[in-house]
């Protein structure tokens, strides 16, 4: 739906609180980063004091453990304070354009890592960050400058909570499928798509409810948010006993942006003052993006230790 000229003229005067919304998601990118290495390391310290051998996905009795880890409470926390900071960030800003600033959590998680395991960054690494950063710098300005604030209609709102349906089914059935040989990449996978679909969800119930109060609907899509975040936690959980830091932050903060940047540009709307010229530079710094993830995953040096 193209909305109105009247529309898009309120919306563009609320633009510089842009402004606002992205250092707040910075800094939510940073605890982000510290919040999943101290789950990590509570995730590695009960998988190898209780897991079977099996790696197939955390158990119950895992999962409560994990409850008492100073570690795993920490990083929880933290994760927690992530989520204050990235809520309050959409308030100010539109989806398309605080959502991809998660890709610096990889950054500070590639470099703390480093420091915690006494390893130097070899130039495939630094020129991978330089892509990750330089990538979502020049897409945050792009978006900066043309995406808007929509309110999301009933009628969208029902299109987006049928999509995590159908994709929470489908995660469910394949992971019950090939549990145990489904490995961190189908966790991270799913966690990434369920997480994008929270930040979604989560910017789409601050906008109902500040312009138009709370209706059964945005109920719902409360009701969606919170089972798809405790859905995605626990995938998230299990990559944590899969994998290294680095490959469930490079997962997710590449999956994440994507599914949550696609929603908010072709269901909500976000992007319908961007030129085409504009587009075609936000989808290349998108990839050049992309491609520094993908090489800082495959070349940090933790991950070959």
């Amino acid at each position: 739906m193209v909305p109105d000229a009247t529309d898009l003229a309120g919306e563009l005067l609320r633009s510089p609180l842009v402004a606002v919304g992205i250092p707040l998601a910075l800094i939510g990118a940073v605890f982000l980063s510290l919040g999943a290495q101290f789950q990590n390391r509570g995730v590695e310290k009960i998988e190898r004091r209780h897991g079977d051998g099996s790696r197939a996905g955390l158990s119950r009795r895992q999962l409560v453990r994990l409850l008492g880890r100073p570690s795993w409470l920490i990083g929880s926390v933290m994760l927690g304070i992530a989520v204050l900071f990235q809520l309050a960030s959409l308030g100010f800003a539109p989806l398309i354009v605080v959502q991809p600033i998660g890709v610096v959590a990889l950054v500070v998680t590639a470099i703390l890592n480093a420091r915690v395991a006494r390893i130097r960054l070899d130039h495939r690494a630094k020129r991978a960050i330089a892509l990750c950063v330089g990538g979502v710098a020049v897409f945050v300005v792009v978006a900066a400058l043309y995406a808007v604030d929509r309110l999301v209609n009933d009628t969208q709102l029902l299109i987006i909570l049928g999509m995590l349906g159908a994709l929470t089914l489908t995660f469910g059935i394949v992971f019950a499928v090939v549990r145990r040989r489904s490995g961190a990449l189908f966790a991270i996978l799913a966690a990434g798509v369920l997480f994008g679909f929270v930040a979604t969800l989560a910017k789409v119930v601050i906008t109902r409810i500040t312009t138009a109060g709370l209706d059964p609907l945005t109920i719902v899509a409360i009701v969606a948010l919170i089972t798809a975040a405790a859905l995605g936690g626990y995938f998230v959980q299990t990559a944590h006993q899969l994998g290294s830091p680095d490959l469930v932050i490079a997962g997710l903060t590449v999956v994440d942006p994507i599914v949550a940047v696609l929603i908010g540009a072709f269901v909500v709307g976000e992007a319908v003052l961007m030129p085409w010229p504009a587009v075609l530079v936000g989808v290349a710094a998108g990839v050049v993006a992309v491609v520094g993830v993908r090489e800082l995953a495959k070349h940090h040096p933790q991950t070959h230790r």
